[in-house]
């Protein structure tokens, strides 16, 4: 029988060829990937557990640190990862490149020029209609591009591998409790020292972070323009941790320098908004100020600016550190458990139907130096609803 023209099913070649279905080659990476992640997944969800049952955050991240043979093994799953599957798609890369970017835009393309222009109309603006006295910094004095000062210095908190050490345009610092590549420096960031600010020119400063050595302990205050949170916070198992490092953040930084939160979240954009609403309100109380908003289908990416030197002394009691939370402190034991197995989750057209039920009500004010309001579709009044917001 002809194979190429069968007379009698009048089945065809071609026909033939569509009975077998070729194994895709992408089935084995994706199980290799699935795998690296539970490794990742396993080191987050033990640390909560631990937490939920000790409740001594100190002990249980002084114990963690000790633990080499488990993080040796989150930071080769980790590099693997970006190696491996990250780099080949654009979310993994996208994430250095978002950064990148934001930076380009705010400090060598005027974006930094920009917003104090806007911070000092808004606050001659306030003037006139109190009669308090201006006390806004002398903007005349602010370069208008970090070009003057030389390379941006970048401190890679939770670097792992050191992604941005491939730019020229960054002096990169990478550190990490188990670096996973020689040039980043082991460094557990919750306990870091910092010192005085460095009262050196530009160029000395660059000569002092090319000659730190390993392991870093202490740091200078003000000492970096950028610092990088990629994939961090969630790492914690407590607010109050995310909270110190964000504080940290704030006084390694140079007045008007950038703080990049990048924190995974691969549900729809409004289904965490109030989260991203209360992450916004406890950092911004620290002394920043929200630039730049986006959401990826797996994460979310936050640029904060640093708009003041100081930060207030009673945020603590005012419950700001617990406004750093994520979905996973809420679950118990069991629900981390389970956390894999698949359930039945809103679709996205649900959740514009929902969105779209609040439309008619009013919009709440928002200053946000993109313009743009991230949980646009949620009302200003289920904020009250959340029980962190309640609390604060």
């Amino acid at each position: 029988m002809d194979p190429m023209n069968n007379a009698e099913t009048g089945e065809t070649e071609n026909n033939l060829e569509l009975l077998y279905v070729p194994i895709p080659k992408e089935a084995p990476c994706k199980k290799e990937q699935e795998k690296l992640s539970g490794v990742v997944k396993n080191v987050h969800r033990k640390l909560r557990r631990k937490y939920r049952e000790v409740g001594d955050f100190d002990k249980i991240w002084r114990e963690h640190c000790e633990d080499e043979q488990t993080l040796s093994e989150y930071a080769l799953a980790m590099k693997n990862l970006a190696d491996n599957h990250w780099a080949k798609n654009c979310e993994g890369e996208g994430r250095i490149e978002w950064c990148r970017s934001v930076c380009q835009e705010y400090f060598l393309d005027g974006g930094m020029k920009r917003m104090l222009e806007k911070d000092e109309k808004s606050a001659r603006l306030a003037m006139g209609l109190t009669a308090a006295s201006l006390s806004a910094q002398p903007y005349s004095t602010i370069p208008s591009s970090i070009s003057q000062l030389g390379k941006m210095r970048l401190l890679d908190v939770g670097s792992c591998f050191n992604p941005f050490l491939k730019f020229d345009e960054f002096l990169t610092v990478g550190i990490d409790i188990v670096p996973a590549v020689e040039s980043v420096y082991k460094c557990d960031f919750l306990n870091l020292q910092l010192q005085q600010p460095l009262q050196l020119a530009a160029d000395a400063v660059e000569a002092f972070l090319r000659q730190l050595h390993n392991p870093i302990d202490a740091l200078p205050a003000q000492l970096f323009n950028v610092v990088v949170f990629s994939l961090l916070l969630s790492y914690f198992p407590s607010p109050y941790q995310r909270w110190i490092c964000c504080k940290k953040a704030h006084e390694l930084l140079e007045l008007h320098g950038l703080l990049l939160i990048i924190t995974p979240d691969s549900s729809h954009q409004n289904r965490h908004a109030l989260m991203m609403r209360s992450w916004r309100v406890a950092v911004e109380s620290l002394g920043f100020k929200r630039y730049k908003y986006m959401k990826f289908s797996h994460m979310h990416l936050i640029a904060f600016r640093k708009v003041s030197l100081a930060t207030t002394s009673d945020l603590v009691s005012r419950n700001y550190p617990e406004m750093l939370y994520i979905p996973q402190d809420f679950h118990s034991n069991e629900e981390e458990d389970y956390a894999d197995v698949p359930v039945q989750a809103r679709s996205e057209f649900e959740d514009d139907q929902l969105a779209w039920s609040f439309m008619e009500l009013p919009d709440t004010p928002y200053d946000s130096d993109s313009g743009e309001s991230q949980s646009s579709s949620v009302p200003g009044f289920h904020e009250l609803e959340d029980p962190i917001l309640l609390q604060s």
